[in-house]
């Protein structure tokens, strides 16, 4: 049974999956996601992959818990996918190459300008798991993809911040960042002609970079080919970075932003005031230990970073000289 479940004190819904409950630990000798499971192609670079356990689906089940004046539901419309990013298991992002990553991000932007053609989707969400810690059960280096039939809450409240910043500033407001992160320096780890990789003065994870487009750019759609090239290059570059941090596996949430589709009526022109980005939130705050996301940041939304991200930008910058010097 899989539906969505509207929560009227935050005004979004909930998605319900039962089937996910099922979802096995892979065997210790055994991967689906390996040339020779019989479940993937004997060779690939990526590769996408049908999710075995879809929250989404495009033939949704029948909601039948929706006859409530004050609680309602309604189908679980939308797509789940999953991204392979190598054949070789052991394999993380930052070991790939730049031609190789390249791929990846042009099989997302395939997905993207594929997805919006269904009219019944409103929001298109690439994302990583990376890591035990962030409860991934299967470590073969993999993303997902969720195409939603809404817009979600949290990017629904930054699109709603950029149209106001922008109907009194004229400015779009990830712009705005990228000149203060770019004047300041102090948080910026990174840059290239197209992207800008920095941790925000506001980010609530000692390493929660983000990674913005330089030009304003609204989706994966709008990007050209050496705009691609230089996406996987920062991509590779900063999750690189993270793995010199305490010279250990760098477990993290890696989650791309980009504008709603087929949503006219709620975010019409949201193309002049939304710009892509890519939010981390890692999880680590010492070598073994983790930064909780608890009871005043899951419960009141009160953010709280142990950091001060202007000392974890050093730290960064200077993991990425050590992985860019090995």
């Amino acid at each position: 049974m899989s539906e969505l479940r509207w929560n009227p004190l935050l005004r979004t819904y909930t998605m319900v999956a039962a089937n996910r409950q099922n979802r096995p630990h892979m065997p210790k000798d055994w991967c689906p996601f390996c040339p020779g499971s019989g479940k993937v192609p004997e060779h690939f670079d990526v590769h996408l992959y049908p999710n075995d356990f879809p929250v989404l689906s495009q033939a949704p089940d029948n909601v039948t818990n929706n006859n409530s004046a004050l609680y309602h539901a309604s189908q679980a419309y939308g797509k789940c996918e999953v991204i392979l990013y190598s054949p070789e298991h052991e394999a993380s992002l930052y070991e790939l190459s730049v031609p190789h990553i390249t791929k990846l991000v042009q099989l997302w932007k395939e997905r993207f300008i594929k997805l919006k053609k269904d009219e019944k989707i409103k929001y298109i969400f690439p994302f990583e798991n990376k890591g035990a810690e962030v409860g991934v059960t299967m470590p073969h280096p993999h993303g997902q993809l969720y195409a939603y039939g809404f817009v979600p809450l949290k990017i629904k409240t930054e699109l709603d911040s950029c149209k106001d910043f922008y109907q009194k500033n004229e400015r779009c407001l990830f712009c705005e960042m990228n000149e203060e992160e770019l004047t300041d320096g102090r948080r910026l780890i990174t840059k290239n002609e197209h992207f800008i990789a920095y941790l925000p003065y506001f980010t609530d994870y000692p390493y929660g970079v983000f990674i913005v487009s330089r030009p304003h750019k609204g989706s994966f759609a709008d990007f050209n080919k050496e705009e691609e090239i230089a996406l996987a290059q920062i991509l590779k570059q900063i999750t690189g970075a993270f793995s010199k941090i305490y010279d250990r596996s760098f477990p993290y949430m890696m989650c791309i932003h980009q504008v709603p589709v087929n949503s006219e009526e709620s975010y019409a022109n949201c193309e002049d005031y939304y710009h892509f980005h890519i939010e981390f939130y890692p999880p680590l705050r010492a070598k073994n230990k983790i930064k909780w996301y608890a009871s005043s940041e899951m419960g009141a939304w009160a953010a709280a970073n142990v950091v001060a991200v202007e000392d974890s930008a050093k730290v960064l910058r200077d993991a990425l000289e050590a992985f860019e010097n090995q």
